[in-house]
């Protein structure tokens, strides 16, 4: 009979890491079909909360943040490219031009999440920043991207506009920062194991495999 196991995927959604890490450890819960299922849910965490609605230019903020040169900046995503294209993730870096807020993207999932379709959600918004560089601090963009995710896109405005689920998100994010998370992704299993970073697929499939052994 396969082990249950509970997954709480701490990331933002303008995390590349956080989408190698998805899409890794989506490979590896397949390989593992028969012997784990697992119930995911996304959690919020914002890798910049103080970020202004209108963003910031990525070069600007990399340099700022990290000290990062524009041939560090390259290479880097040059190697975040590759990394994608090994687990079926599109990265195409030259549309990204901006670093944007993304608390309204993140109560947009927690309103997923009793829809049901937050998985789908957590998807599409990664494709649409990561893909097609699209402002995911945008309420319109936000909205059309829950439509393609199969989500009523009028209700999700009504959401975006009315502000709600604000404190909700706030409580988990602050729930996780005092559980000492400080960086994404990272990957809870069943509350107490922590898997951090965007690992190669057989990472995620062999630490499952272990935790499922001791379930």
């Amino acid at each position: 009979m396969p082990k249950h196991l509970t997954i709480d995927f701490v990331s933002d959604v303008v995390c590349p890491w956080c989408a190698i890490g998805l899409k890794s450890l989506e490979q590896a819960l397949g390989h593992l079909d028969g012997e784990v299922t697992a119930d995911l849910q996304f959690r919020p965490f914002e890798l910049n909360p103080q970020m202004a609605p209108e963003g910031e230019d990525v070069a600007e903020h990399l340099s700022r943040k990290y000290g990062s040169t524009p041939s560090q900046m390259a290479q880097n995503q040059e190697g975040i490219r590759q990394r994608g294209a090994a687990v079926g993730f599109t990265f195409n870096m030259d549309k990204r031009s901006r670093i944007y807020n993304t608390f309204d993207a993140h109560r947009l999932l927690h309103w997923a999440q009793l829809h049901g379709r937050q998985p789908a959600l957590k998807l599409a918004l990664l494709e649409a920043y990561f893909g097609r560089g699209e402002n995911v601090s945008s309420h319109e963009v936000l909205a059309r991207v829950a439509g393609e995710a199969g989500l009523d896109a009028g209700a999700a405005r009504e959401v975006l506009d009315s502000g709600r689920y604000a404190d909700e998100v706030r409580e988990e994010e602050r729930f996780y920062q005092q559980q000492g998370i400080r960086a994404v992704p990272s990957v809870i299993v069943n509350g107490k194991y922590l898997i951090q970073g965007g690992q190669p697929p057989e990472v995620f499939e062999q630490t499952l495999r272990k935790i499922a052994g001791e379930v």
